[in-house]
């Protein structure tokens, strides 16, 4: 059975101890983390580092063995143009002393050959500190596509870099459920899960996937399909952020319960 995971940009900076509490009172067990917290939405957040913030790890680290939570993935990670991946090696280090599983990269770095060389080196900085790294495709950015995120694996060649799929960015890329099933399991480490049109709904597509994606069977998504074909035991991240309902006054658990409650849903019509 897939662990079910809520992650941090469907919550919109919520402060990380509440996190964990939500998490544990919507019974999942997993959770997404950034290092650092902003407001993306104005909902009276105040900005974090869990960089800069020693009192706030040592409380993050005492509410994660409280509520049964672990961070399943510290999200956030660049390649940039002009940056190295030694240079996030302090960021590294809070996950590590967090007991994170792994990271997730993108790169907004337009030359390819650099970006698989930065994954290469980010993941064995990662490793060092017990971390595995896995890798977005998310078009518009430089590995927008299966193809171009399996031939990053590939060059890598560790079998700790492996391919974070999300189900939106998967198929508004244009992969199919075929494709993705003619990917190895052992390649995929990550999923994330969330719903949407097949047709764009806003002009600016990060506009749309940072700020408004739909409940788990209430879009268009092949949701079961894909599923179906992902490795059994991987963790099901929730990344469902809902701007207008968070706008409107909607609480973070109330926009998240119909997203856990339809996510059980679909993995319990799943072959077993």
């Amino acid at each position: 059975m897939n662990q079910l995971g809520i992650g941090f940009l469907s919550v919109f900076g919520l402060p990380p101890v509440k996190f964990v509490d939500l998490a544990a009172d919507l019974e999942c067990r997993c959770i997404s983390m950034w290092v650092r917290g902003s407001a993306l939405v104005p909902l009276g957040y105040p900005p974090f580092s869990l960089r800069d913030d020693a009192a706030l790890r040592k409380d993050l680290v005492a509410a994660l063995h409280h509520r049964g939570v672990t961070i399943s993935l510290g999200d956030g990670f660049l390649v940039l143009p002009n940056a190295e991946a030694a240079d996030l090696c302090p960021d590294l280090d809070v996950l590590a002393e967090l007991g994170a599983a792994r990271i997730n990269v993108v790169s907004l770095d337009p030359d390819t050959s650099r970006t698989f060389d930065q994954f290469g080196a980010l993941a064995g900085l990662a490793a060092e500190r017990g971390l595995a790294t896995v890798v977005e495709p998310v078009p518009g950015l430089t590995v927008g596509d299966l193809p171009t995120a399996l031939a990053a694996v590939a060059h890598v060649g560790r079998p700790d870099f492996q391919l974070l799929i999300d189900t939106m960015h998967l198929v508004r890329s244009g992969a199919s459920v075929c494709d993705l099933a003619a990917v190895d399991a052992g390649l995929i480490g990550y999923a994330q899960l969330n719903d949407t049109t097949l047709q764009p709904r806003a002009d600016n597509y990060m506009e749309e996937a940072m700020f408004e994606r739909m409940v788990p069977g209430q879009g268009e998504l092949p949701l079961r399909d894909i599923l179906s074909v992902l490795p059994a035991g991987i963790v099901l991240e929730l990344e469902v952020p809902q701007r207008l309902s968070a706008l409107a006054g909607v609480g973070p658990a109330d926009r998240l319960r119909p997203c856990v409650e339809a996510a059980r849903r679909l993995l319990a019509q799943l072959p077993r």
